[in-house]
């Protein structure tokens, strides 16, 4: 009996005071995400998942299910919140009307300098959507940022101007983001990006918007045979947690979440910027007809898709978004 007293005391005394994890006491932290294994961003959430293992001591042992092996795109925000899995990524867009102010990096041509999206993870704008977030019950830990140069595809003939977009079906992020490219006479049919190959297979969609990266990693170049590369918008992937789950974690557990997510957001940021600058001659090499958006082009389409994308961004916003939009002017 005495032996089984001073074993409990160890256990006490090492959690409740020490905050020092015990073999056999270890937190499951189960991650859902939608990113297919040789996407660049999925290999920075493996590692962040790997650092948060180590960072912990083992404390918090990580389980990946990537590529929807737990949830759906549009699942993991409930999954989370209800706490039938404990974190996952989400694509900013992803929010659409839930928190509007989500799409702020969506403005068409607008939220593209390097410059501010190395500041956002500690941003003011940041930490504003990080609390819209929590009042919807998830816990945002970490910033991934993904792209800043978008990939409009197609097959037979290039979208490069305005008028080419006319009656085409296209690939949509959300109902904010669709407007700007109804103003260009599109018909947007929003998926998510894990559905769009098979969509431009079967013909269900005409045509693909993406991350540039994205569409080599995705392999479009098997269904499409033009791509014009533009700087359209920014997107992150962003990871969330169960606030219940984030609150039984002890002070060297949460240090481990903070310090590998700071790593990531970093990493993030070198790794998508080397993925989009080989995309091109990537795709060009299986076979693919790439065009650059010129400077004049640019301003053509965000002439069309700007002042819709503000108006649909405002009326969903409140107002907030405006807000939002002067924070990051000031970055």
């Amino acid at each position: 009996m005495r032996n089984i007293s001073l074993l409990n005391l160890t256990i006490i005394f090492s959690v409740l005071i020490l905050g020092v994890p015990i073999t056999g006491f270890a937190k499951d932290m189960r991650i859902s995400h939608q990113l297919p294994p040789k996407h660049h961003i999925a290999k920075k959430i493996s590692a962040w998942g790997s650092d948060i293992e180590k960072f912990s001591g083992g404390s918090i042992k990580v389980k990946m299910f990537g590529a929807n092996q737990a949830f759906g795109a549009k699942q993991n925000f409930p999954a989370v919140a209800k706490g039938d899995i404990d974190a996952a990524f989400s694509v900013n867009f992803q929010w659409g009307k839930t928190v509007p102010e989500m799409n702020v990096t969506l403005k068409p041509y607008s939220v593209t300098d390097l410059n501010v999206l190395k500041k956002w993870p500690n941003s003011k704008p940041a930490a504003y959507l990080n609390n819209l977030l929590l009042k919807k019950g998830v816990r945002n830990v970490v910033w991934l940022f993904t792209t800043r140069m978008s990939a409009y595809t197609s097959k037979g003939k290039p979208l490069i101007k305005p008028s080419d977009f006319k009656g085409v079906k296209i690939r949509g992020l959300n109902k904010l983001v669709d407007g700007g490219l109804k103003a260009l006479g599109a018909a947007p049919s929003a998926m998510s990006g894990s559905k769009v190959y098979n969509a431009l297979q079967t013909g269900v969609i005409d045509a693909g918007l993406t991350d540039i990266a994205a569409a080599y990693s995705r392999k479009y170049y098997e269904v499409q045979d033009h791509v014009t590369v533009s700087p359209l918008f920014s997107v992150f992937f962003h990871g969330y947690v169960n606030p219940k789950w984030y609150d039984g974690l002890n002070s060297i557990e949460k240090k481990a979440v903070a310090d590998a997510s700071a790593i990531a957001a970093a990493g993030a940021i070198e790794a998508t910027e080397t993925a989009a600058g080989k995309a091109p001659g990537q795709l060009r090499a299986k076979g693919m007809k790439v065009h650059i958006h010129s400077a004049q082009e640019i301003a053509t389409m965000k002439a069309l898709m700007e002042p819709a994308f503000t108006k649909a961004f405002d009326a969903a916003t409140k107002g907030n978004g405006q807000k939002l939009l002067d924070m990051i002017a000031k970055m």
